[in-house]
Parts: structure tokens; C-alpha cells; sequence
């Protein structure tokens, strides 16, 4: 029995909580430490972190790639389920409360580091538009009127070609065949951009546990740098599912910022083989010039569409699928968007994209500039 405690009769597990506390709190202090260094020095640490970061979440990716659904949904349950037995037990037992804090809090902190130095310091990486060589400036509002049209008129010409049923609505693909395509959606740009080359071109994930939860929150989408996992909920609205998968993808090389997620997810789309992908890219641009446009100029944008859909029915199809859209996600409004929006924007700012989920639709500017080289060559 000796064996089980120390000279002063105390259970030697009440001494092994404080050094626990200290590897935690040193964990928390180093990521603290990088998130400050990166953000001073970003010049410094680019690109040869997001090389780093891009490999691991490769390794990673392909780890848990034997798993065919989303794994984090599991872990995460896993885990849940693992604290709240453990704190039962140690109720039971009458254990050391701070041995099973510090146990906690370990592991927390363990995580939070691996998710923080093995992919968020990419925040902290120089604009995407400046590595891809496209001049991003403040523009005018005939500017912004000017994308809107072009990108109206280019997702216009695929909208008939994308599959439809008897009404015009697009019909629902196969997600497994969509996922394998986002997966090694950017190979195509790898040749042109360094930025998408070198990483994972594994298939987007579906989020099996939580997908349906996930949109009730108002997030479409959701990368997981524990297990480099890129994921989207199966029941995403039809239209923007290849896009949304690009999205997610594309922070799996690396891109953390919204907007320029949105954007590589908006040049990997266009550049696909596949119609569906090509359509979805042009389509979200339209939308989020369409949203910019309404803001700032709802008659310019009034009088586009009523031009537009009497000059040809395809426009129509375009409008058909906004329509859709918007009724489908009806059905997914609920009050805890309201609390997940809170916590996404809070991160988002955290790591300094200052605009928080607001960020999602400042692709317009890269749209516009995309738009105006585009034209500027032809």
C-alpha cells in the first residue's frame, strides 16, 4: 500500500496535477507567442510556414482519409462523451478535482496548439491577390455594376446546361462524385499559381453527425484542422455545393481568410472540366456582386435584371436558382445562427480579419479586378 502514497499519506496523484498545469500553461503561452510573432512578421515566416502547414494537413488528410465520412464529427462526440464520464467518475470516486481540471485542460490545450501552429498562423500570410499577381484596388460603383453584369452574363451561358427538372430547378447531384472532383479541384491551377500546388487532393468529406446542425447555424461548410479534414453537410443548397466544397478545400492549402477562399474557390470552379463547377464559380460571383450592387444601388441593379431576363431566358434559369436558393434556406433559420455567427465573427477577428464574418462577402473587390484583367486580355 506504501507504494500508493508519499510520506505524508497523500495519494501521489494530487501531486502529478501541477506539472499538468504548467505543460498547459507553457502550451498556451507558446501559441500565444506565435500568433504575436506571425503576425509582426509574417514577411518573415511566408511562404515557408504555409509550405509547412500545407504538408501537414496533407499528412493529416490522408491519416484520416480511411474514414469516409468526416472523423472530427466522431472524435468530437468521442471527446464530449470522454468528459463528461470522466467528471461523473471523479464525482463517484470523490478523485482530486484539480486532477481531472488539469487532465482537461491539457488536452485542450494540446489541441489548440496542434490546430494553431499546424494551419491558423495562415492567417497571418500576405493577400493572395498580391501572390497571384492581381491588382486589387478601392472601385467605383459603374465598376461594380459593370462585374454584376459580366458575371450575370457568364453564369447565364451555363445556366442551361447544367441539369434541371421539368420546373427549371436544378436538380440534386451525387455528392461523392462532386467531393472527389473539389478534392483535386486545383490541380489545374497549380501550374499558374505556386500558392495551389503541393497540397492535399483528397476528397471533400461529408459531415454525417453534424451537417444538418451545421446549416441550421447558417454555415455551409467547415474545415478541421485536427484532422485536415475538409467538409461540407450533404443537404447544402444544390447550386453552391461546388463552390462551398471548393471553399473548404482551398483552406486546406493553407488559405484561411474568407474572402480568399471564396475567391480560389471562384478561379478553381471557372478553370474545371465540369460544367456544374464552372456554373456554381460564376454563379456565386453574380451573388456576391448582386449583394454588393443592392447595397449600395438597388435601382442600377432592378434595371439590370429586368433588361437581362427579357433579352434571354437563361438569365431567367440564373434567377430561378437565387429564387430556390433563398427558399431553400428557409427551412434552416433558426435562433442558433444567431449564436454561431456570434462565435465564427469572434474568431475571424481574433485572427485578425478584422471585418469578422463580413469577410465572406469582400470578394467582390478580387471579383471585380478578376473581371476587369479578364476583359483587359480578351
Amino acid at each position: 500500500m506504501s507504494g500508493y502514497f508519499d510520506r505524508n499519506g497523500m495519494p501521489k496523484a494530487h501531486r502529478d496535477w501541477p506539472g499538468k498545469l504548467i505543460a498547459a500553461v507553457l502550451l498556451i503561452a507558446i501559441t500565444g507567442a506565435s500568433m504575436l510573432l506571425f503576425k509582426r512578421y509574417s514577411d518573415v515566416v511566408f511562404p515557408a510556414y504555409r509550405t509547412f502547414s500545407k504538408g501537414f494537413m496533407r499528412v493529416l488528410s490522408a491519416i484520416f482519409s480511411v474514414i469516409p465520412v468526416a472523423a472530427w464529427d466522431f472524435i468530437e462526440v468521442g471527446l464530449i462523451i470522454g468528459v463528461i464520464t470522466s467528471f461523473a467518475v471523479m464525482i463517484a470516486k470523490r478523485d482530486p478535482f484539480m486532477e481531472w481540471f488539469t487532465s482537461v485542460l491539457l488536452m485542450a490545450a494540446i489541441i489548440t496548439t496542434e490546430v494553431v501552429m499546424g494551419w491558423m498562423l495562415n492567417h497571418y500570410a500576405p493577400a493572395l491577390s498580391d501572390e497571384i499577381g492581381l491588382e486589387v484596388r478601392q472601385y467605383t460603383k459603374e465598376e461594380l455594376a459593370e462585374a454584376t453584369e459580366y458575371y450575370f452574363d457568364m453564369a447565364a451561358s451555363y445556366a442551361d446546361q447544367v441539369e434541371r427538372n421539368a420546373s427549371g430547378s436544378m436538380v440534386r447531384q451525387d455528392f461523392d462524385e462532386l467531393a472527389e472532383i473539389a478534392g483535386a479541384g486545383y490541380e489545374p491551377l497549380a501550374d499558374s499559381y505556386d500558392i495551389f500546388d503541393g497540397g492535399s487532393t483528397r476528397p471533400v468529406k461529408k459531415l454525417s453527425l453534424f451537417g444538418d446542425l451545421l446549416l441550421y447555424s447558417g454555415i455551409t461548410g467547415e474545415f478541421m484542422p485536427v484532422t485536415g479534414e475538409s467538409t461540407v453537410p450533404e443537404n447544402e443548397n444544390v447550386v453552391s455545393m461546388p463552390f462551398t466544397m471548393l471553399h473548404e478545400a482551398a483552406h486546406r492549402l493553407g488559405i484561411a481568410a474568407e474572402e480568399e477562399a471564396n475567391f480560389s474557390a471562384f478561379l478553381s470552379a471557372t478553370a474545371s472540366d465540369d460544367v456544374r463547377f464552372r456554373y456554381s464559380g460564376y454563379y456565386m460571383a453574380f451573388i456576391y456582386c448582386y449583394n454588393k450592387l443592392a447595397a449600395s444601388d438597388i435601382d442600377a441593379l432592378r434595371t439590370l435584371i429586368k433588361e437581362k431576363t427579357a433579352e434571354d431566358e437563361r438569365y431567367m434559369l440564373v434567377i430561378r436558382d437565387t429564387d430556390d436558393t433563398n427558399e431553400y434556406y428557409k427551412k434552416y433559420e433558426s435562433k442558433l445562427e444567431d449564436v454561431a455567427t456570434k462565435t465564427n465573427d469572434t474568431y475571424l477577428k481574433t485572427f485578425s480579419e478584422e471585418s469578422g464574418v463580413k469577410s465572406y462577402g469582400e470578394v467582390v473587390d478580387e471579383l471585380i479586378a478578376w473581371q476587369q484583367s479578364s476583359q483587359t486580355q480578351q
